[in-house]
């Protein structure tokens, strides 16, 4: 039976939760609910175990163990796998049923959870590359045992999805696994992969296995995440939302043909073994939340450095591309390497050993711009041509695919209810990076720079311009699905890094710089929450009251920023006529005995200052300017210019619709600006940030600014993150 549909207060459209979906298991241990989104309250100290100091046994707190040995069929595009699982119950209560994640079946048909939200909510993604017949993929489980006894499962929808969706599944357990215990299960399961179509699938010989494996559902406890009581987050593989997982370690062996290249999560720690035909991998890793690999026969052999840096092992990079992207490897490899420096340097050493970067072939670039933890696919592009923007495209997406691993690898952010954290976090930092090198993007092709068409921009410049910010409609703290539109949720990105380069001009990029690597240590392997973001911000920098507006406004709602110069006057402070007291009579001062008087200092003056400058003389001038503010209050720099080179400085930092300010000096005024540095990007309109007394071309060269904004938007299109 189809899910209801339901209107909510915003208008927007959304699947009514069933009875199933937000009935409790049999411990009568909740869900998440569907419209879980961004968390107010901070975690506890004790979340996930407390602070990692370092010297644990473990990076992470380990929750679950996955020992798996998977088959490859290149030609059926089949992967058999035999999984055990291991998982510790770290909650008081005793757990009778788990829920296990099975995302392949996402792609079984158009009737799962993530088919139904393009079809029926007009969401789309990235570039919607149509499915045809015999091209659906899907896992099945055939076998869960627990201590030698069959497992029972029911298919749930805890987001309120179609009944046919089968993308999380209830496990009945036997035998109930008493707090502070472990339990493993026995897993049979089979893979059909699908044609690449979103995140994972095959393509010729190309085989990106992501999302592929039986995977626990996470167990949070009070204090954890804005949880109250414990409850289980396991939200159905939807169209935009991405992975949650706990910590654990990975023990996996991949068997495939001889002549196929393998990269996989963490380090192969033998020799591969061959029997046969086929030849068996095996790849270890510990304090990682998931696992992917590819294996291809067309794969060129793949290009290798290291990293070497303070705090962290000896890295092993390692880049695998198919021939025709040959050119791309090593610009990736140098991407890899720099990003490793400089996310090392300014939020923590990278704790793992190795770090793959796959370029997938040519049509399979759905397979690209993809993360898992030390593993991850970029774009790959042809005749690639330094300064252009298809040079910056691979850069950039390099470094944003590798930057994931912090956001979402190390910090273990939830994907599904918070994807700020990750993607709009991780863009920020990416653009910090860029900017510490210099690095403008290029908007122009060898097309266009032989016909002298070359405009270079700032990244945040670009960022702003896809922000939303004249009409945004959810908030960055809203979840993966409940959101307006596919742009709303794409507008994560840089509405995320929009608002934190805000903050940081705000606090000083010292202060945010060092709040982050605050929030890094605090919470690594920790899974932190948005208001651990905000919290540990506000601590770091002393500003709670500025940090806390920001994120009311710009994170948990939506506010439009627009704050405008709406009048400039400079004019002569003269004399005036009237009566006046004087000697304890009234004297009456006519008009034209002012006028005169007017006239005489004038030539007076003139006389004794023959190279005064324009904008000076015998009196005074008062000048008024009058600030209009048209969305959230933001603090506004005014500075207005005078005919003498001098000028005044005021800071508008209050919520009031508007605000007046006035001087009255020998000089008149030329210009005033809010803004002048350029630092508040949330602004939606820069022609109304600064009006002057004379005509001048300074909205002209906005309008070229912003055009140039404009054309970065070419980056969405190629840039599939």
């Amino acid at each position: 039976m189809a899910a209801l549909v339901l209107i909510t207060p915003t208008g927007a459209v959304a699947p009514a939760p069933a009875a199933k979906a937000s009935a409790p298991s049999i411990d009568e241990i909740p869900l998440a609910g569907w419209d879980a989104a961004g968390v107010t309250a901070a975690s506890a100290p004790e979340a996930w175990g407390g602070a990692r100091t370092g010297h644990e046994a473990t990076l992470a707190d380990r929750v679950v163990s996955y020992q798996i040995r998977a088959k490859l069929d290149p030609v059926k595009h089949i992967v058999d796998g035999e999984e055990q699982l291991t998982w510790r119950n770290r909650s008081n209560r005793s757990i009778s049923a788990v829920y296990l994640h099975l995302y392949l079946n996402a792609f079984e048909g158009y009737h799962s959870t993530f088919f139904s939200e393009n079809r029926n909510l007009g969401f789309s993604f990235r570039t919607d590359v149509p499915i045809h017949d015999g091209e659906w993929g899907h896992i099945a489980l055939t076998k869960v045992v627990q201590n030698g006894a069959s497992v029972t499962s029911t298919y749930v929808h805890p987001d309120g999805g179609p009944e046919e969706d089968h993308t999380v599944v209830r496990l009945d357990l036997p035998t109930p696994v008493a707090p502070g215990a472990s339990t493993t299960l026995d897993i049979s399961f089979q893979d059909q992969l699908p044609r690449v179509v979103a995140r994972t699938g095959y393509f010729g010989t190309f085989h990106l296995v992501g999302q592929w494996f039986p995977k626990i559902a996470v167990l949070e406890l009070p204090g954890e995440r804005g949880a109250t009581a414990t409850r289980w987050n396991a939200h159905e593989f939807h169209l935009h939302s991405e992975f949650y997982a706990d910590y654990g370690n990975f023990d996996v062996h991949l068997t495939v043909p001889k002549g196929f290249v393998v990269g996989a999560t963490g380090e192969e720690t033998e020799a591969a073994v061959s029997e046969g035909d086929l030849v068996t991998h095996h790849f270890v890793q510990g304090d990682v939340h998931d696992f992917a690999w590819t294996a291809d026969s067309r794969s060129a052999a793949p290009l290798e450095g290291t990293y070497n840096g303070p705090g962290s092992p000896p890295v092993k990079v390692r880049v695998i591309f198919p021939p025709e992207y040959e050119a791309n490897a090593p610009a990736v490899l140098k991407a890899t390497i720099d990003s490793l420096t400089f996310f090392s340097q300014t939020l923590g050493p990278y704790p793992y050993r190795t770090a793959t970067a796959v370029v997938p072939p040519f049509n399979a670039g759905e397979a690209g711009g993809m993360e898992y933890p030390t593993f991850f696919t970029v774009e790959g592009f042809d005749k690639v041509t330094p300064g252009t923007i298809l040079a910056d495209a691979l850069d950039f997406v390099t470094i944003h695919e590798f930057g994931h691993g912090y956001f979402y690898g190390i910090l273990g952010s939830n994907e599904f209810e918070e994807p700020m954290l990750d993607e709009g976090l991780n863009e920020y930092w990416d653009m910090r990076m860029m900017r510490e090198r210099n690095q403008p993007l290029h908007v122009t092709t060898p097309l266009l720079k032989s016909l002298g068409i070359e405009v270079d921009g700032s990244g945040f410049a670009f960022e702003r311009s896809t922000a939303m910010t004249a009409d945004p409609t959810d908030g960055t703290a809203a979840n993966s699905w409940k959101r307006y539109s596919s742009g709303s949720y794409s507008s994560v990105y840089s509405r995320t890094a929009t608002t934190m380069h805000d903050l940081e001009e705000m606090l000083g990029r010292p202060v945010m710089e060092k709040a982050f690597k605050e929030y890094y240590a605090r919470w690594k392997f920790r899974h932190p929450s948005i208001a651990d973001l905000r919290d540990t911000i506000a601590d770091v920098s002393g500003k709670r009251e500025l940090v806390d507006t920001i994120f009311a406004q710009q994170v948990y709602g939506a506010r439009r920023v627009d704050d405008s110069v709406d009048q400039l006057k400079s004019e002569e402070e003269l004399p005036l006529s009237g009566t006046h007291e004087k000697d304890g009579k009234w004297v009456d001062v006519k008009t034209e005995d002012v006028d005169a008087s007017i006239e005489k200092a004038r030539k007076e003056w003139h006389a004794a200052h023959k190279d005064a400058a324009p904008g000076t003389g015998p009196f005074p001038y008062r000048t008024t300017v009058v600030l209009r503010r048209h969305g959230a209050p933001m603090p506004q720099k005014l500075v207005v210019k005078f005919a003498d080179g001098s000028s005044e400085t005021v800071l508008w930092n209050d919520d009031a619709r508007w605000a007046r300010y006035t001087w009255v000096k020998p000089v008149k005024a030329v210009s005033a600006e809010i803004d002048p540095d350029h630092e508040i990007y949330l602004d939606t309109n820069k022609f109304n940030d600064s009006r002057t007394l004379e005509p001048n071309h300074g909205a002209s060269l906005r309008l070229i600014g912003d055009f140039s904004a404009w054309l970065q938007t070419i980056y969405a299109l190629i840039a599939t993150l």
